[in-house]
Parts: C-alpha cells; structure tokens; sequence
C-alpha cells in the first residue's frame, strides 16, 4: 500500500510540473482556459451498506440485491483529491468512513421462511475507514473527438476502480455494552482444534469497482453521484463464516470475562429459545461467499487548474 501511495504522490507531482508546458490546449468558454491536466479537491455524504451471512430477506440469503435489507444503511463521508487528463482519465486518492450492521432479528416477520437464519440470532456493527486509490475512465471524452465546432457534454459518465485498504471492527451488543468479536475467536479461530481457521485481520485490502456521473455546475464546481462496490478478501466483515464449534473450548484458551463474552456471543441461540442446543457443527454462516460493502455517494468538487482569461 505504501509503495501504492508513492506511485499516486509520483503521478501527482509530474503532472504538476508538466502542468505549465501543455497549458490551454483549447478554450474551456468565453472566460476560461481549459488546461490538459486539472485537479479536484472535493468531499463526499452519502450511504453505506453492505452484503454479509446476517440479516438480509427471506429465503435461505441470495445474491447482491436480493438479499439486501436498506433499513441497514448508514451515513458515509469523504474526501478526495484528483487529477484529470483531458476529461478522460484521472487518478484519485480518496479517504471516506461509514458504518455497516446487521441483524438476524430483521427477519422475524418472515422467519418461517428463512431455515434458521432468524432463530440464529446474531449481529454486528462495524465502522469502516478506507483510503482508496483510483482510476476514473470517461468514455464520452475518450471515443468522441470535441472542439470548437463540437462542445463536449456538462454530464459526463464514467467507470471507476482501483485498489483499497480499509479497517473494520465487528462488534455485537452485550447487557447494553457493545463487545469487540475478533479477540474472542467465535469460530475458534487461531484454536489448534480448527488448524483450517485462521485469526482474520482488521486491516485489509479491497477492490472498489463502480459508475458515477460527474456534472459541471460551472467552470470551477464538478457534482457526481457515484456507485462503488468493494469486493472483500474476507468473509468475517460479520464475524460469521463457517460453523459453531465446541463451547467447551474456550475454558483452554480464555478467562474472565472475555471467557463469559465467548461464551455468550459465539451462539446466540439462547437468547430466542432457551432449551435450544446446538450441535458442533451445525452452520453459523456460509463461508462459499465472501462478504462485500458498497457507497452511494453524492460529490462535489472545486476544480483547480482552469486559467481565467484576462
């Protein structure tokens, strides 16, 4: 990621210096010079949500939209620096923050519906913060040739995608107290009895993909309403995966009350039905999908660069 971040600074800093030498390659309108590079500081407000084994609709889970539940979403926010050659590619360096949940308890009026997933019980919440470097492909400027006899359009659509790092830290709600999940190995992660399950980190790397459309309120203010979906290289945003394993365990490896918060909050069952036992083995979550989050965010940006015309 470091040697990511130097390459971006790299970039930035030689199209700063060749800036200059391709100066006003055309009129941007009557009052300014349109430079072949420009930058854009801006920010971004918006929603974030995400795709996990918890919550969702009825059925056994799907895929994408068909499992999504909006009452999840939660704010998100950011910011960004860019720089654009010519209208069609720009780099990006984005900072942004949200929030994303889950509740297996969203399910109760559909629970005959759901095998289990509902009587499971379970939940997250989990802020996210996520640095991102990207690439912005603008067709409209690539395959259409403007000039003076041909003004290009003030909406301009585009593909994004890049590369990610982002920290998250599931949490579930406990006697009012909400208790981190990682450190208390719900799947016996890190256990020798489950060599197979590794202590997933909280730091890790996305790939954001998505589709925006950047519109010019004036010569100096760019508006975008922008769609990005992080693939994620785990399944754990939740904290849930694979299957329960022997309680018993945590007496080997935990005291305290991290033991008590194991063994509360590794299966949840209880809580709905309390003569419930559960079986070693029996599924928790389905480790065949990794799970994912997404941002729908409205941006506004100052563009830097334009030469206004004395």
């Amino acid at each position: 990621m470091k040697k990511l971040l130097l390459i971006a600074a790299t970039v930035f800093a030689l199209c700063c210096a060749g800036n200059q030498s391709y100066a006003q390659y055309y009129f941007y309108n009557d009052s300014y010079y349109d430079n072949p590079v420009l930058f854009e500081l801006g920010a971004s407000a918006g929603m974030m949500n995400s795709l996990t084994d918890l919550g969702g609709r009825k059925g056994l889970g799907k895929k994408f939209i068909k499992d999504l539940n909006m009452g999840n979403t939660q704010f998100s926010g950011g910011v960004y620096l860019s720089a654009m050659f010519k209208n069609a590619v720009a780099l990006r360096l984005e900072g942004s923050f949200g929030q994303v949940k889950a509740y297996d308890s969203v399910l109760k009026k559909v629970k005959a519906s759901t095998f289990g997933r509902y009587e499971r019980n379970l939940s997250f919440r989990s802020n996210i913060t996520e640095f991102m470097a990207l690439a912005e492909i603008h067709p409209l400027h690539i395959f259409i040739k403007y000039d003076e006899n041909r003004e290009p359009p003030r909406v301009s659509p585009y593909i994004v995608g890049g590369i990610g790092f982002f920290s998250f830290n599931p949490q579930a709600k406990l006697l009012n107290n909400w208790v981190d999940l990682q450190p208390l190995r719900t799947e016996g992660q890190g256990f020798m009895e489950y060599p197979n399950r590794k202590p997933y980190s909280l730091r890790q790397v996305n790939i954001p993909l998505g589709v925006g459309a950047k519109y010019e309120l004036s010569p100096m203010v760019n508006l975008r309403a922008e769609f990005v979906y992080r693939i994620l290289n785990t399944d754990y945003l939740d904290d849930v995966s694979t299957t329960y394993i022997d309680p018993t365990l945590y007496t080997s490896y935990f005291t305290g009350a991290k033991l008590t918060n194991a063994l509360l909050l590794n299966d949840r069952q209880y809580e709905l039905d309390p003569t419930h036992i559960t079986t070693t083995g029996d599924q928790r979550g389905n480790s065949s999908r990794n799970d994912a989050y997404f941002t729908f965010n409205i941006k506004a940006g100052i563009v830097l660069g334009r030469q206004k015309i004395r």
